[in-house]
């Protein structure tokens, strides 16, 4: 490989940045592409396909064949809350393939007994975020009901690239969340991004399914994304 493709892929996986390294089957040249950077045609689709599927593969365009290897950073999922939802929703998350944090400066709630091997971090979010900042890899999920705590991520995410914000609350809960977010100067195309209610619409009653709907919306954005983290 070109020790300068080499050590352009070093520094985006360094910073958490998704990129293909796009390989001629035919001449062995190599090509470096990030996300967002324009591919023309099928190859183009191609690459967009292993970006959203995290797999490398060969594939066969136009004659040509093509060996795309993509370094897509691990998914974070960041639950603000350390609830009866969160406590169902971090291992799950983990088994998926997230690296999970639950965030709660509630020490009633986040303690280690209630999130056995859970990187619980007992702090207000804008502290416990400092060394981990919101990427566009990353999943914001608030459930604590309580916009203290809630409202400062949620403002962090929408200001991010987040694949994907959700807010748990009813739809009067979330008019009034919106009121605050917008009088803090978060325009509507942002406010909009948050999937609220939060989760797919299966007619989740208990933590547990709350926590499989808001884990399979999660996965949708990460892997269908649609621009609004409603996928």
């Amino acid at each position: 490989m070109d020790p300068h493709l080499l050590k352009k892929l070093n520094a985006a996986r360094r910073t958490r940045q998704a990129a293909v390294m796009i390989t001629d089957l035919g001449d062995g040249r190599d090509r470096l592409v990030m996300k967002g950077d324009p591919v023309a045609g099928a190859l183009g689709e191609a690459v967009a396909g292993v970006f959203a599927s995290g797999k490398s593969g060969a594939v066969e365009i136009e004659g040509s064949r093509f060996f795309l290897n993509v370094h897509v950073p691990s998914p974070r999922m960041v639950i603000i809350s350390a609830v009866h939802i969160s406590q169902v929703l971090a291992p799950m998350a983990q088994m998926a393939g997230f690296d999970v944090r639950v965030v709660d400066p509630r020490t009633a709630f986040a303690t280690p007994e209630r999130f056995d091997g859970i990187d619980m971090v007992a702090d207000w979010p804008e502290d416990a975020l400092k060394d981990r900042p919101i990427d566009a890899f990353t999943a914001v999920v608030a459930v604590t009901h309580d916009p203290k705590i809630d409202d400062w991520p949620l403002i962090a995410a929408l200001k991010s690239e987040a694949f994907y914000v959700g807010a748990l609350g009813s739809r009067k809960t979330h008019a009034r969340r919106v009121e605050r977010l917008a009088a803090q100067g978060v325009g509507a195309a942002e406010i909009g991004r948050i999937a609220a209610p939060i989760g797919l619409d299966i007619g989740a009653q208990s933590p547990a399914e709350i926590a499989v709907a808001i884990l399979a919306q999660a996965i949708g954005a990460l892997r269908r994304p649609t621009g609004t983290g409603k996928a």
